[in-house]
Parts: C-alpha cells; structure tokens; sequence
C-alpha cells in the first residue's frame, strides 16, 4: 500500500510520515525510522514501580497491602518476594510469597529488593 515500513507494535501498514518522524493511525505510535529499535523484538521489557527494569530471579518487595481473593487476610506491604519470573501477561510477575503460595503480581506494584 505505501512505500513505509509498516508499524513496529501493530504492523499496520497504513502508516504515514509527519516531518521526520512516521505515525501509525491504528495504535498512535510515533516513531523516527533513521534511529535503531530502542529493544529488540521478543524482548520483554518489565519495569517495577520506580520505573528499574525487573529481570527473572530479582527479589522484588510489596509496595502496598494486596488483597487476595479467597484468602483471610491481605499481603501486606513491605513482603520481599524472591526469584520471581517474568510473564507476558496482565499480571506479569509470577512467584512464590511465603504464606499465601504461587501467584501473578502485577510489576506497578512492587519495587526491586
């Protein structure tokens, strides 16, 4: 259709330029064609609360009580959860925290140990 590359997030190919920088209308990525991809493809890029990069086997700690469903009691803030592993996903930390078992956390809410 167009003599653009197609969109890096949606591969939509109706893309289009805007001075020196290409938009993509579906997803509403901007993005200069003259730069290198910032991440390679396939790479999961997870970030904790403060915005540290998250990496598999890091010791992460709660930053706010959690409730869980199904349990009595919520996981309070300040638990350190160790070795977790990354996940594409909603919940994109999968561990084990001591009391309550495996589970999926969400990153926005826990910081690196």
């Amino acid at each position: 259709m167009s003599e653009f590359p197609p969109c890096p997030k949606c591969n939509s190919e109706y893309v289009y330029p805007s001075d020196n920088l290409l938009i993509c209308p579906e997803c509403f990525y901007e993005w200069n064609p003259e730069e290198e991809p910032a991440e390679a493809d396939g790479a999961l890029k997870v970030l904790d609360s403060n915005g540290n990069e998250l990496k598999d086997g890091d010791s992460v700690v709660i930053i706010k009580d959690l409730p869980v469903k199904g349990a009595p009691k919520p996981i309070k803030a300040g638990t350190k959860v160790k070795n977790i592993r990354l996940t594409d996903g909603d919940h994109n930390i999968d561990c084990k925290v001591d009391g309550f078992g495996a589970m999926g956390l969400k990153s926005e809410f826990v910081r690196k140990a």
